[in-house]
């Protein structure tokens, strides 16, 4: 059975004299003591881990009962968003520093490889990173280390990995998807295929002659023949992948493949179904945009085939008013501490997000907050009166004109004082973009987006801890 920690740690290295170093090794010591008070969170952790380790980690080395540890595998994914790094790079820091060796408890051992660290990072449920952050803020409010009194809100999206999503670069996006799994099948049973040949170099040109002629702003007609001839390969390398599936699918009936072959003919069925239902997506929507002038609204439009959950996000920002990812809400107490948040797959109206936000604050700190503020966009008047019968001091300006009553209630001194704390939060969100990587996350599918901002945010979380 695999153990969630090693209950023999290694020797200690050395620790360095040089005052940054030490401030440096401090952090991560603090950090390495919470973990070690609340063993929920390893428990919670093993729960994901124990499984995926056993299948990653291979047979003991040299006489030692396991390889790794559900606990050293946490840590480097807490270096990881502690250090702001990529995964190739958590793996080359760890490997190479005495002191994140320390922490990650890996001592002399060898360091994971890349590709099972990423395994054992997808292995975490985003629900579970959830529930990490609970255990954790449960922790602070027993040890008294954060209070109830205050809570501020506010909304950020954190983008998707994709580019910028036009017509032509979704028909090649499609075509050169099927083309990968036609290749794979080919691969597999070159029968069922048949002996036709992938036009990937004209499919990539003509998207490309699409983008340099749009480029020039022509008339909309100068760019329907080019169009119909991309169409034209998409809707044909569609039919062909729908061929491949339904020969695999025989043959799979037939029972005709060896217990690996069938394994893999039946995963790739599965996604030629997908990529041909995300292909058929990007053909409607291209040929009503572009060849009948349609307007297609942003709920009916694809914006990725890679990262098809993507959602299309106009909130306004100076210099950035069109964004493509998804709406995260974060709620945060007066030690900066993020108490709770939601991620959002389609983006509900603010206002809507207040009752929810307080019923979690009272189930955290078992009664509502004495002072609540947010910005103009949570703002509704009916809500806000509501809001005011139970809370001593709501803090939301309003959007628009307002009566000298509404001037004179945002111009009291405590209602500035409270817009004053409000304005916090936009550092916080600013120090998980720019420091800990959040502006965009490079994970696909949205369960992995959903796991990497809960991990991000407990990895803030702890840094906030260890500040105390």
């Amino acid at each position: 059975m695999r153990p969630r920690i090693d209950p023999q740690p290694e020797f200690e290295f050395p620790v360095s004299k040089l005052a940054l170093t030490q401030r440096y090794y401090a952090k991560y010591q603090a950090i390495s003591k919470i973990l070690d008070q609340v063993p929920e969170i390893l428990a919670l952790a093993h729960g994901d881990l124990k499984h995926a380790l056993e299948q990653v980690g291979g047979p003991p080395q040299d006489g030692a009962r396991f390889r790794y540890t559900s606990d050293q595998v946490l840590r480097i994914l807490l270096v990881q968003i502690l250090e702001g790094l990529s995964l190739r790079q958590t793996v080359v820091r760890v490997d190479d520093s005495p002191a994140l060796r320390q922490f990650t408890r890996l001592g002399t051992r060898p360091m994971l490889d890349f590709t099972t660290l990423c395994k054992l990072k997808n292995a975490m449920a985003p629900e579970t990173w959830k529930q990490l952050n609970r255990r954790l803020a449960q922790y602070a409010v027993r040890e008294e280390r954060i209070t109830g009194e205050s809570l501020r809100l506010d909304t950020t999206a954190v983008e998707t990995n994709i580019h910028w999503p036009t017509d032509s670069s979704l028909l090649w996006d499609s075509y050169r998807m099927l083309a990968r799994l036609i290749d794979r099948a080919r691969e597999l049973d070159a029968g069922v295929v048949g002996g036709g040949r992938l036009h990937r170099r004209p499919a990539r040109r003509e998207a490309l002659a699409i983008a340099r002629k749009a480029a020039k702003r022509p008339d909309a007609e100068a760019l329907k023949p080019l169009y119909r001839s991309l169409l034209g390969r998409v809707d044909g390398i569609c039919a062909w992948a729908l061929d491949v599936a339904r020969g695999f699918s025989q043959r799979i009936e037939a029972l005709r493949y060896r217990e690996w072959e069938h394994a893999q003919a039946e995963a790739l069925v599965a996604q030629i179904a997908e990529a041909h239902a995300l292909a058929q997506r990007v053909i409607d929507q291209a040929r009503r945009r572009v060849l009948h002038g349609e307007s297609v609204p942003n709920d009916q439009k694809l914006f990725s085939v890679f990262e098809p959950h993507t959602e299309l996000l106009k909130r306004g920002k100076a210099g950035k008013e069109i964004e493509f990812g998804h709406m995260t809400q974060i709620q945060q107490v007066a030690e900066k501490f993020i108490s709770d948040y939601e991620v959002y797959e389609r983006k509900p109206a603010e206002p809507t997000l207040l009752q929810p936000a307080l019923a979690s604050h009272r189930a955290l700190f078992g009664s509502a907050p004495s002072r609540l503020t947010a910005d103009k966009g949570y703002y509704e008047t009916g809500e806000v009166r509501r809001l005011e019968r139970s809370i001593e001091l709501v803090s939301i300006a309003k959007k628009g004109s307002r009566t000298a009553q509404e001037t004179a209630r945002e111009h009291d001194p405590l209602f500035r004082h409270a817009q004053a704390f409000r304005v916090g939060i936009e550092g916080t969100i600013s120090f998980l973009k720019r420091v800990l990587r959040l502006a965009r996350c490079l994970n696909q599918g949205w369960e992995h987006f959903v796991a990497t901002i809960g991990q991000t945010i407990f990895a803030h979380n702890l840094i906030v801890l260890a500040r105390c």
